[in-house]
């Protein structure tokens, strides 16, 4: 009879990820959102693949309905931060860059963005992850197209920093439970805290960050989580889809930080009218635009624009006009001969 009663109790012993989903999902007057070091044990467990699947689920999508704080956002990030292996990392990373929204309207001139400021000397680390929502072209799918190869561990990524000054990394090498949650938007109809955490990941501890959201209500929150974690820079703005890419017909905020301090400033529109979307999104033009093949006013802006808010984060101009004209020097140097493998056989 005791073993019987035994088998019961531990039967009805309660999960202790539990108390993570009590505290979120408890009614109008109980909920409340998770205490920063809540957050951090609540992601350890779901990195660590300690909870039920079902666990998931309802954790995801209250997270979701309420969204997540920067206290919340902070403790999720250090988590993730703290699963990746021991530091063996003995390449200096300048700026860390995400990429998981995808584009649909226009092509991702943020890549060649990132590319020209490797090409002056700045070492970008890029992670990403593509394919969880359709009708959008993703970094990993046209990285072939500049002849580009994508890391699948820590020592390829410093292999090809060293090599490139660039490196991409997918997340579903990174961090594969992250992709898995990742890929659950279909089954859900919704995105999930996740697509916040994984930007602000940084996994080489780079000490400036680009970031890149749609829904300008995130800006605030991934600029104070970032206060909260001690990143030394950071520039946050409602990018074109969502990337970290400006779109030079509107005006553009950007919400930094410096050393502790918040701050914002408002970039103008490089144009008077608004161009009309791209006829087709065709990943060959990015090289052909990189080797003077072809011209693309607005596609040029975008790069010379994204590239000098990139510039007046890392202190390298002290204005927008001074980052701006910088940007565009670098364009007219690039080295046009550099990604052409794709068109070229």
């Amino acid at each position: 009879m005791r073993a019987e009663h035994d088998d019961l109790f531990n039967h009805y012993t309660e999960h202790p990820f539990a108390q993570y989903i009590r505290a979120l999902g408890k009614g109008k007057n109980g909920a409340r959102p998770l205490t920063r070091e809540e957050s951090y044990h609540a992601m350890q467990m779901i990195v660590s693949d300690a909870i039920e699947p079902v666990q998931l689920g309802a954790f995801m999508m209250l997270m979701r309905v309420k969204e997540e704080t920067r206290e919340e956002l902070a403790g999720f990030v250090q988590a993730v931060r703290d699963s990746f292996p021991s530091p063996t990392k003995t390449t200096t990373v300048d700026l860390d860059w995400s990429s998981y929204a995808g584009k649909r309207r226009h092509l991702p001139w943020f890549l060649l963005a990132t590319l020209l400021l490797a090409n002056n000397g700045v070492k970008v680390f890029m992670h990403g992850a593509g394919g969880h929502t359709n009708g959008r072209i993703y970094t990993k799918d046209v990285l072939q197209f500049l002849g580009l190869p994508y890391a699948t561990t820590f020592a390829e990524a410093e292999t090809q920093l060293q090599q490139y000054n660039f490196s991409y990394f997918p997340l579903e090498y990174l961090c594969p439970t992250l992709q898995k949650i990742m890929d659950l938007r279909p089954l859900m109809g919704l995105r999930s805290p996740i697509h916040t955490i994984v930007r602000m990941i940084n996994p080489f501890n780079a000490p400036y960050m680009m970031q890149g959201i749609f829904h300008p209500s995130f800006r605030d929150v991934h600029q104070e989580a970032g206060q909260l974690l001690n990143q030394p820079h950071l520039a946050v703005i409602k990018g074109e889809g969502g990337e970290i890419e400006r779109n030079p017909d509107i005006e553009c905020l950007v919400k930094s930080l410096h050393n502790g301090e918040l701050s914002e400033e408002l970039w103008q529109p490089l144009f008077k009218q608004r161009h009309v979307k791209e006829a087709e999104m065709n990943p060959e033009r990015l090289v052909a635009l990189w080797r003077g093949d072809i011209e693309d006013e607005f596609a040029v802006a975008s790069i010379t624009g994204t590239v000098a808010i990139s510039l007046k984060l890392m202190g390298k101009a002290s204005t927008q006009t001074d980052a701006q004209a910088l940007a565009e020097e670098y364009w007219a140097t690039r080295q046009k001969q550099q990604y052409n493998l794709k068109l070229n056989g």
